[in-house]
């Protein structure tokens, strides 16, 4: 088949594509009463495509330009009065249409690939009208300005900061901390946007399992709390023994995300904890029965100064585990890693993962992830007994437990 022949199917298609979303959402518009449908939009891609192809013919880009113009003007003209006739002010259609022109344009005379991309994305965008609308409508300044805030950690502050250790050890290297650093509150950042889209309304399981992915610590704190004034603190020890299966698959994401090597020591051991966890967590829940609500599980994880924070934090131990693994070997990153992950397994995690580049085997690093696991599982059983009632820490406390030794028998059974 002739190569201009797909390409101009290309463009046609990137029209038709976009014309079937235009024309699904106005399908209940009389005929011949809407500017542009499922037959213009395709034939808007085909235009740009021919226009393109015919500027390469004759060598001439002025006779692309000249169209683009003249197809804008027109199109913006029909979309003007009718307009004018409903009282809408929406661009949407001519900014499409604009978007269908130039795609047809870019198959034919560029990178196909890239065209066919940019059709299924525009098509997509137009398509998620009702979910951004409704995403903007439950969004603070501050969720907004978190966004601003990891478009300038990572576009503006990570270029500028050198990308080599600066330490005896090669622990301390500024970009890769703080490169892990903005990565983890991304991920937190999921989660909280999540709570705030979602909503507590909906229940203690969407709030914990969701408030998990910032915090599990912060999430069990909050059931504690609530766990002392509560009738029935069975529900609020399930759901945080949700947020903890939460906490270890979210370990092994990063794990898998960052080092999967390490994920081959990690996986088993883990995905059985949780497993477990999840099992605990479910039969409190059902046992109870209730549709127990809580709110306030999560905060921003872009609030400047907990963000410092974790780098600094970050930045300490991954220059001490360097340091200790340097001079007592995989002992000295265990006992890093039990400490530090007793606060924030995250830190914790991040800092071990890094030492692979430093020739410490994935094995070692596997199980110095596995020991920041158990330490924070430890660091939150802690807390739920200082804050929350015996009904809610001891269920906590023996799925802890289970998972553990299930864990441990994982990790003894596959001999990692």
């Amino acid at each position: 088949m002739d190569p201009l022949i797909a390409r101009l199917g290309l463009a046609l298609a990137i029209g038709l594509l976009v014309g079937l979303e235009r024309g699904w959402r106005e399908r209940g518009a009389p005929d011949r009463s809407r500017t542009a449908g499922i037959r213009t939009f395709g034939i808007s891609g085909l235009l740009g495509g021919i226009l393109a192809a015919l500027a390469e013919a004759l060598g001439a880009v002025s006779v692309l330009v000249g169209g683009f113009v003249a197809f804008a003007a027109i199109f913006a003209w029909y979309k003007a009065r009718e307009a004018a006739h409903d009282k809408d002010f929406s661009v949407t259609a001519v900014i499409a249409a604009l978007g269908v022109f130039a795609l047809g344009a870019l198959s034919v005379a560029g990178d196909y690939r890239v065209a066919a991309a940019g059709g299924a994305a525009l098509a997509a965008v137009l398509a998620s009208r009702e979910i951004l609308h409704g995403l903007l409508k439950r969004l603070t300044w501050i969720e907004l300005r978190s966004a601003l805030i990891l478009a300038v950690m990572t576009a503006i502050v990570l270029p500028l900061l050198p990308n080599r250790t600066m330490d005896p050890w090669g622990g301390f290297n500024p970009w890769e901390i703080w490169f892990l650093t903005v990565l983890m509150a991304s991920i937190s950042f999921a989660g909280y946007v999540a709570v705030r889209v979602l909503g507590t309304t909906r229940g203690l399981l969407v709030s914990s399992l969701v408030g998990a992915i910032v915090s599990s610590t912060a999430v069990t704190a909050a059931l504690a709390r609530n766990a002392a004034s509560a009738g029935d603190a069975l529900p609020l020890a399930g759901a945080a023994s949700l947020a903890a299966m939460v906490s270890v698959l979210r370990v092994c994401a990063v794990v898998l995300i960052i080092e999967p090597s390490v994920f081959t020591s990690v996986g088993i051991p883990a995905i059985a904890a949780a497993l477990v966890f999840a099992a605990c967590g479910a039969i409190l829940l059902i046992r109870s029965g209730e549709d127990s609500k809580s709110g306030g599980l999560a905060r921003n994880p872009f609030e400047l100064g907990p963000l410092l924070l974790f780098a600094l934090l970050f930045a300490i131990v991954a220059t001490a585990s360097a340091a200790l693994a340097a001079q007592f070997g995989g002992r000295g990153l265990l006992a890093t890693s039990a400490l530090a992950g007793a606060f924030d397994v995250d830190v914790s995690v991040l800092g071990a993962l890094r030492l692979v580049k430093q020739s410490v085997p994935a094995e070692t690093i596997g199980q110095a992830v596995l020991v920041a696991l158990a330490a924070n599982a430890i660091g939150r059983l802690s807390l739920a007994v200082s804050a929350g009632p015996i009904g809610f820490w001891l269920p906590l406390a023996g799925a802890t437990l289970i998972a553990a030794a299930v864990g441990y028998f994982a990790m003894a059974l596959c001999g990692v």
